[in-house]
């Protein structure tokens, strides 16, 4: 890749997105069910209910998609309104770390240990059915509810936005200037709990009814896929990219 090469995301038709860790997938199944290897069990509000055989329950499989994913949208109700905030996000073990400006609505709020609820969502293809009613999308998505509480303690606020940085680009929180003491003022960092949560999957081709396969229309999967693209460099920029910035990818590990 040339070092110009880098951070543009467009959305591809590429090569399909084929297995999750500690998952085990039958692309042939008729229910595009998938199985988890080592689950615990869900609670009452985490239970999937609609198309229960795509729920999972394993950390590993939800860890994977949280360290995947660059965005999350955060659910919370202020005096009866509801209000969804996309926003990054950073995970460090079984924590997960959003942060924002002290002035932010969500952030005022949520430091004030409102419930919360968190969905993570990664699209890895169209699924094209005979008939428009069972048209899909092959997904991978993750919810976790919980109490967002306020990260007071210094050195973990620090921590925290160091799991931001690395999270979107690893290499980059030593590569560029630490957040000054102003900077840290002006900031909030919420520590929210991977504790109560559940994924759901959907995987492999179009499930049609069974008189509507001999209707003449191409049916499959159109697979999509995050790809990085060419890097325009700043103008004031007299440095050399960086080999972790030159080999830069956001695919699923194997």
């Amino acid at each position: 890749m040339p070092r110009s090469a880098l951070l543009k995301f467009p959305i591809t038709i590429l090569g399909a997105c084929l297995g999750i860790l500690s998952m085990s997938f039958n692309p042939n199944s008729t229910n595009s069910e998938a199985t988890s290897v080592s689950s615990t069990a869900p609670t009452p509000r985490t239970r999937v209910v609609r198309e229960p055989q795509r729920a999972v329950y394993d950390r590993g499989v939800v860890n994977q998609i949280l360290d995947e994913a660059f965005l999350c949208h955060v659910g919370f109700v202020v005096d009866g309104q509801p209000f969804v905030i996309p926003t990054s996000y950073g995970r460090a073990g079984d924590v997960l770390y959003i942060h924002g400006s002290v002035a932010s609505r969500m952030l005022r709020n949520l430091d004030q240990g409102i419930p919360v609820c968190i969905t993570v969502t990664l699209l890895d293809g169209l699924v094209l059915a005979r008939s428009v009613f069972n048209h899909s999308m092959n997904y991978r998505s993750v919810v976790i509810l919980g109490t967002a509480t306020l990260v007071a303690d210094p050195a973990e606020k620090l921590a925290a936005l160091r799991a931001l940085a690395e999270h979107i680009i690893p290499g980059r929180w030593d590569d560029a200037r630490q957040p000054s003491e102003k900077e840290l003022k002006v900031t909030s960092v919420l520590r929210v709990p991977i504790t109560e949560f559940s994924a759901k999957v959907r995987t492999g081709p179009p499930i049609d009814d069974k008189e509507d396969y001999s209707f003449p229309t191409w049916a499959g999967v159109i697979p999509l896929e995050m790809t990085v693209g060419a890097a325009i460099c700043d103008e004031g920029c007299e440095q050399d990219m960086p080999a972790y910035l030159m080999n830069y990818a956001r695919k699923r590990k194997p």
